[in-house]
Formats: structure tokens, C-alpha cells, sequence
């Protein structure tokens, strides 16, 4: 069993920065691969990025190449999303994910967080 708590959403202005955290509990954290997701109103959830167990490996939707960095440390079993540049088209609820699968079909992950808003003025 895996549970995940997202931090560090909030309110920046376009062009701002943000870093969420994923603190995860669980002997599987330090084996899965993990992802970000988002949703905004009215749309469905979209891959953001994943990463593997060790974070040799990373993979960024289209959306959050040269912009965001997914990373881990697995030794304080947590995982991070660094957001850089950001445009108010980003706005949406951040989700993590975590394993067994480095994927960005969501469906591929077994367990989720509850979300932290980010929201992104102009």
C-alpha cells in the first residue's frame, strides 16, 4: 500500500514558478515509478511527466518539455515537479501517481494523491 500527499500548489502570476512536492509512505515508494497528472474544469486528467524508480529516467508530455523537472529522492520518499515558466494554460489540479508502470496512460497507475491546486494568472 502507497499513500501520497501532494504540496506546494498555490497562486503565482504567468511567467512564475512553482515546486510541488509528493510525499509518499509505503515499502514500494523506493521501486515504483511515479507520475504527475492534471486537471483542469471541464477536462479530463493529462500526463504531465513520469519518472522511473531511480530517476535515471524521466518522460515529459509535449506541454512540459524545456518548462518543468521531475525528480525524486528516494530516500526521503518524495518526489518533486520544479515548474518554471509558467502560462495560465497550466492551471488545473496536480495529481501524483504512483507505479507499478512508468506510463503516460494514467490508467497504468495504482495509486493516487488528492491533488494540489496551482493556478496560473495572466
Amino acid at each position: 500500500q502507497v499513500q501520497l500527499v501532494e504540496s506546494g500548489g498555490g497562486l503565482v502570476q504567468a511567467g512564475g514558478s512553482l515546486r510541488l512536492s509528493c510525499a509518499a509512505s509505503g515499502r514500494t515508494f523506493t521501486t515504483n515509478p511515479m507520475g504527475w497528472f492534471r486537471q483542469a474544469p471541464g477536462k479530463e486528467r493529462e500526463f504531465v511527466a513520469a519518472i522511473d524508480w531511480n530517476g535515471d529516467s524521466t518522460n515529459y508530455a509535449d506541454s512540459a518539455k524545456g518548462r518543468f523537472t521531475i525528480s525524486r529522492y528516494n530516500a526521503k520518499h518524495t518526489m518533486y515537479l520544479q515548474m518554471n515558466s509558467l502560462k495560465p494554460e497550466d492551471t488545473a489540479v496536480y495529481y501524483c501517481a504512483s507505479g507499478p508502470y512508468m506510463d503516460s496512460d494514467a490508467k497504468r497507475y495504482h495509486y493516487w494523491g488528492q491533488g494540489t491546486q496551482v493556478t496560473v494568472s495572466s
